[in-house]
């Protein structure tokens, strides 16, 4: 039966478990597959053909378990692959990107910063959002400060939340933010939620923080649910997890996230065929 498939969830590392512990608790019935394109991450730093290639080898595999829908834990596999995603299969494709709506949405003041990579901020979807919720709307000024964050995907995929290292990061990029007085901040990285409880020692409980996570599980709630395909069963689902590139120390960085043990398999990712 199409609901006892499982959905697909990917990224090019560790950051999209942020979205998959969001599809957890929003989906708590459902089997869940999630890959890790370790050997070629982070994609940020690859060209947009590259990029491409890698997420179409992803979703091969994916579509190859039977998924019955397909999560693009990823901004900026989102914001480049997802249409070419779209275009090579019928099931519902996901993609996440920064929460700007809710954030100004949330705002009292109407002055909201986004932490964010620099690739993302650059982005024609970040353009977009921009345009569409991050400028005067309804009658309230929106001021909306953007931040690049160099560094912290890769502290985070080494596992590092909350050492010297990336709290030193942090502070260096959320002082201009505390600066210019933002009461919400958007977390606009999949990697970041990992990192919100070093943020909130920074900002204080006076800045709410938003990330995507809640968002990317109420849509695919209600894509699948639009199909009739929501998973009934409450016995204890299966979750997955695979990646392109295993060691013990990188499942160890699974484990820390995640906070259980889990078993990583290996798989070889197929050339795409265009």
């Amino acid at each position: 039966m199409i609901e006892n498939q499982p959905i697909g969830i990917f990224d090019s590392g560790v950051g999209g478990l942020s979205i998959l512990e969001s599809i957890r608790q929003t989906l708590p019935n459902e089997q869940l597959i999630y890959v890790a394109d370790a050997a070629n991450a982070p994609y940020g730093k690859q060209s947009d053909a590259q990029i491409v290639d890698h997420s179409l080898r992803v979703c091969r595999f994916l579509i190859a378990q039977n998924v019955k829908a397909i999560v693009v834990a990823c901004n900026t596999a989102t914001t480049i692959a997802i249409s070419a995603i779209r275009a090579t299969t019928n099931i519902p494709v996901i993609g996440v990107e920064p929460a700007i709506k809710p954030a100004v949405e949330q705002s009292k003041t109407g002055v909201v910063g986004v932490l964010a990579t620099a690739g993302t901020l650059q982005s024609t979807q970040f353009e977009k959002l921009s345009n569409l919720y991050g400028k005067n709307i309804e009658g309230r000024e929106i001021e909306l400060i953007t931040q690049p964050c160099n560094g912290l995907v890769e502290r985070v995929e080494a596992g590092d939340i909350d050492g010297p290292i990336v709290t030193q990061l942090l502070e260096q990029h959320l002082q201009p933010l505390l600066k210019r007085n933002v009461d919400t901040l958007v977390l606009g990285c999949t990697h970041y939620p990992f990192l919100i409880e070093t943020i909130s020692q920074i900002t204080g409980s006076a800045v709410a923080i938003i990330h995507p996570g809640e968002a990317v599980a109420r849509q695919l709630e209600k894509r699948i649910g639009q199909e009739s395909q929501l998973r009934v069963k409450t016995d204890q689902p299966s979750i997955q997890f695979f990646s392109s590139e295993v060691t013990e120390r990188y499942r160890f960085r699974f484990e820390a996230l995640l906070k259980q043990s889990i078993t990583l398999q290996s798989i070889n990712l197929p050339l795409h065929q265009s």
